[in-house]
């Protein structure tokens, strides 16, 4: 058998409840973002944190080439922002589009008003089946200040409908 269901890994996978972030990437005169389930710091010495994005996603594309990211977390009550990257595809649309943002370090585009954002250089792209690994090192960050809000979750997403297939 193949997939996640022949080990009973599903049931693992579901119990956990990480938080979500938006990766953005600009390269080519072109920009991208999306709503990612799959990231964490991989890595203490150095530090090193790894976003996965997946390979049907436009900001896959674009990342492709970007020698920067930009990784932002969201508060719970963003979901607005969260569903326009989670739930609509940078093919047949600016996500862009009437949301605040700025170049940041490397030409990343760093969204406004997140509640933390950090941009890493790209030192390692890992193939890890329909998703790939961005391996990251950090070079800028910043904060929206105090006080600091709940952040959002998988399960707070859990109700947004991809702008893409997931299978």
């Amino acid at each position: 058998m193949d997939g996640a269901d022949s080990v009973g890994i599903d049931g693992f996978a579901g119990r956990l409840d990480p938080e979500v972030c938006v990766v953005t990437a600009a390269s080519g005169g072109e920009r991208a973002g999306c709503l990612v389930g799959f990231a964490a710091q991989c890595s203490l010495r150095p530090v090193r944190f790894a976003v996965w994005l997946s390979e049907l996603n436009r900001t896959h594309e674009v990342a492709g080439s970007a020698e920067f990211l930009a990784v932002h977390l969201l508060a719970r009550d963003q979901r607005a922002l969260a569903e326009r990257f989670g739930g609509r595809t940078g093919h047949r649309e600016d996500k862009f589009r009437d949301v605040r943002w700025r170049e940041g370090y490397g030409g990343a585009v760093v969204l406004a008003d997140v509640e933390e954002w950090f941009v890493g250089r790209v030192v390692a792209r890992v193939d890890g089946g329909d998703h790939t690994g961005f391996v990251l090192d950090p070079v800028d960050s910043g904060r929206r200040g105090a006080p600091e809000r709940p952040l959002m979750r998988q399960s707070d997403a859990i109700t947004i409908r991809p702008g893409h297939p997931v299978d």
